[in-house]
Order: C-alpha cells, then sequence, then structure tokens
C-alpha cells in the first residue's frame, strides 16, 4: 500500500494506524507529525497547492484529501488519472469515529481504525453531560483580520462539545468569520482562545484586543493561548485535544478570573 496524504493530521493518524514511512509516499511541508518519521518523506506540495506531477510519481495507490483542506481541482485531476482518493469531512469531533473507520479501512487497517474509533466514541460519551458553566468563548485563528471558527466547523463544535457556548457571529457564512471589537461587545463574550496556528497568537496581542474592547465601551475579557494542534487536528489527535482543552477549559473555570493565562503543550 501506498499513500499521499495531503492532511497534515491525517498523515498522524496514518502512522497512529500502522503504516509507516514505507507506505507513505508523499506529504506537505505542514505534515510535521510524527516528527521522526515524516521527515523521511517525500513533500508533494502543500495542502492548497499540491503538485500533481509530484503526487504521480510517488505511484500512489490511494491519495487521502480533506474536501474543506485541499482544492477539488486535485481531487478531480486524481481521478481523471485513475488514483484512488480518500476524502474527509469532518464537521464536529462526533463526525471522526466513522471517518477512523473509513480511513482505516481504505488502507487496509480495519481493525486499529475500528479500535481507535470505539475509543473516541466512549470519551464523547464522558462530555455529553459536560457544562463548563455560562462561559461564551470566541476560539481565534487569524489575526489580521481578526478571525474566529463558528461551531458550525470542527474547532468551534470540539470547544462546544465539552460544554462552553462559541457564538455564531455569521450564521449564513463560511464557518470563518471576520472579527469585530464591536461584535465581541455584541455578543457577550466573556474569553478569546488565541490559537498556536495557522496564526500563532502571543499574549500581547490578546492584551491589545482586550484593550480594544475596554476601550469601545465593553466590559473585561480574558484570553489565553492554546494549543492549535488540539483545536484542529482531527483524526487520531482529536482524543488528545479533547482531553488537552477540556483541562484547560476546567482550569479557566476554577481559577474564574480576568487576567491572562497561557496553557502550553
Amino acid at each position: 500500500m501506498r499513500v499521499v496524504s495531503l492532511v497534515p493530521s491525517l498523515t498522524l493518524t496514518l502512522f497512529d494506524l500502522g503504516l509507516d514511512a514505507t507506505s507513505i509516499v508523499g506529504r506537505t511541508p505542514w505534515c510535521i507529525h510524527p516528527q521522526q518519521h515524516v521527515e523521511h518523506i517525500e513533500v508533494v506540495g502543500g495542502t492548497k497547492n499540491p503538485k500533481l506531477k509530484k503526487i504521480l510519481a510517488t505511484s500512489p495507490d490511494v491519495v487521502v484529501l480533506d474536501r474543506e483542506e485541499n482544492p477539488k481541482d486535485i481531487h478531480d485531476a486524481l481521478l481523471e488519472n485513475g488514483i484512488d482518493v480518500f476524502v474527509s469531512y469532518v464537521e464536529s469531533p462526533a463526525d471522526v469515529p466513522n471517518m477512523l473507520r473509513q480511513l482505516g479501512a481504505k488502507v487496509g487497517c480495519g481493525q486499529r481504525g475500528e479500535t481507535m474509533a470505539v475509543m473516541l466514541e466512549e470519551q464523547l460519551k464522558l462530555y455529553e453531560n459536560t457544562s463548563i458553566g455560562p462561559m461564551r468563548v470566541l476560539p481565534m485563528i487569524w489575526h489580521k483580520p481578526l478571525m474566529t471558527v463558528s461551531p458550525s466547523r470542527y474547532a468551534g463544535a470540539l470547544l462546544e462539545t465539552l460544554g462552553v457556548k462559541v457564538p455564531d457571529l455569521e450564521p449564513q457564512g463560511n464557518g470563518y468569520p471576520v472579527v469585530s471589537i464591536q461584535g465581541i461587545i455584541d455578543h457577550s463574550i466573556d474569553g478569546l482562545l488565541l490559537s498556536s496556528e495557522p496564526h500563532d497568537f502571543t499574549l500581547q496581542e490578546g492584551e491589545e484586543i482586550a484593550n480594544q474592547v475596554r476601550n469601545a465601551g465593553g466590559g473585561e475579557v480574558w484570553f489565553t493561548t492554546i494549543d492549535g494542534e488540539a483545536l484542529t487536528w482531527f483524526g487520531s489527535h482529536t482524543i488528545k485535544g479533547l482531553a488537552h482543552l477540556h483541562e484547560v477549559l476546567e482550569s479557566l473555570k476554577n481559577s474564574n478570573k480576568s487576567e491572562s493565562t497561557t496553557s502550553k503543550r
């Protein structure tokens, strides 16, 4: 089995399913885990600009893509060249178990995929009645312009799974709203979760946003940096991401403070 992965979190998932660097023959530069293995794998272009010729040169049996992360034209070109594809589409942690089953079956690791899926399903059950309390948060992913994630997308849905409220600033939008200072005030945001990716937020940037809210007549808004991989990497990492962010949110709940804190991996 020769697999090319154009999805960073699913490259990690493929290794966790049991494949190795002899089976995974192509990746993007953003496929950085597990580091000791991926460094030996050919880079075939980025997530948004994969190179068809490089992919075909690896003679893949299957190429792993994501509907949101990779361009449709590369998907269509692969099919035109007779290459089998696996396309993920995950909107919430609840979608991940079946995706793990399907991906596992696709690459000949069905038993391991089933095991991972059951583990995640059991973990999700633990959070069914979880409530961090009346905490309204925005996961911040980009700085200029300020952007967040709606609850209709994986990162926002993950946080809501853990019992906080992620307001949808643009219900009819693309799931990644631009955030205004007035919008933070109007939606009564309690806190900002400053992701480390795709933009690596700093506490200083969080302080600047909080000051702008205050100067515009809003209340105090706390902010904290969080691990972007825990927030956005779906697949096998969902299990770790849920556990990590649950710990972060519980800590924020228990501290109940309006000053900045930092959470690191």
